[in-house]
């Protein structure tokens, strides 16, 4: 497994905010994994009085470890929990992936706390790309998206649509059907990288992987997988995803 990246973003529950505030270097083969604060957690904290996690107290620290934190590591479903086997099933991954892949993927959400856990895109050399996310925001359509919903299918064409004025998010990504249904919306946190690739190339497709009927909770209903191309834009690489230390 070659090194991978992750942010934290942690929600100022007040006024809905989003801040990036923490970036995980990992290096599963070498036991290796590294935390440091990002600017955003200084800007969260000017801004809305973010504090440090109690596992992470000094804004200017390098945090490094042999196992996954704590505060990672609880993100991820044990193995030994029942219902591991349907988890991974929603999440189309094998149950013999290690606990990274799934960071990758589940967006490490917990009803108990306000934080998630997001990989760094990786932009190849052509300039594509290549992200998974559980559709966000479901919960919130109108009764005839949350139908439409119902009849999605593996494989099905989805498309993206800029909202500027999200009176919750301000700028956001709509997810809709090829019949014009909105089902949901993009993670914040990928915004400016979608819309840089649909503004840049306009050159991106989004289709349905996986559909997890109920009991699967709301969080977990759709799977969608994006690819896309950029002409120059970095993803993940505005000021307030720098390191505070080096």
């Amino acid at each position: 497994m070659t090194a991978k990246t992750f942010f934290l973003a942690w929600q100022d529950k007040r006024n809905r905010g989003w801040f990036p505030i923490g970036r995980l270097d990992v290096d599963v083969d070498c036991a290796d994994y590294r935390f440091r604060y990002i600017k955003g957690a200084e800007q969260a904290q000017e801004k809305v009085g973010f504090t440090p996690l109690t596992e992470f107290p000094d804004f200017r620290e390098k945090y490094r470890s042999s196992e996954l934190f704590p505060t990672f590591k609880n993100r991820v479903m044990p193995r030994s929990r029942p219902g591991f086997a349907t988890y991974m099933h929603a999440l189309d991954l094998s149950e013999f992936v290690n606990p990274i892949e799934i960071l990758t993927v589940n967006g490490g959400h917990r009803a108990t706390d306000a934080y998630e856990v997001f990989p760094k895109i990786a932009r190849r050399k052509d300039g594509s790309f290549t992200c998974r996310f559980l559709l966000h925001g479901n919960r919130y359509t109108n009764p005839s998206s949350v139908k439409r919903i119902k009849r999605l299918n593996k494989g099905d064409s989805l498309c993206l649509t800029t909202e500027p004025h999200n009176p919750q998010t301000g700028l956001s990504v709509q997810i809709q059907t090829e019949d014009y249904y909105m089902i949901g919306w993009a993670p914040r946190y990928l915004v400016k990288d979608l819309v840089a690739a649909i503004d840049e190339t306009g050159e991106y497709s989004a289709h349905v992987v996986r559909v997890n009927p109920p009991p699967a909770p709301s969080s977990r209903r759709v799977l969608i997988e994006i690819s896309g191309r950029w002409d120059k834009h970095e993803p993940m690489s505005s000021d307030d995803f720098k390191p505070l230390v080096p």
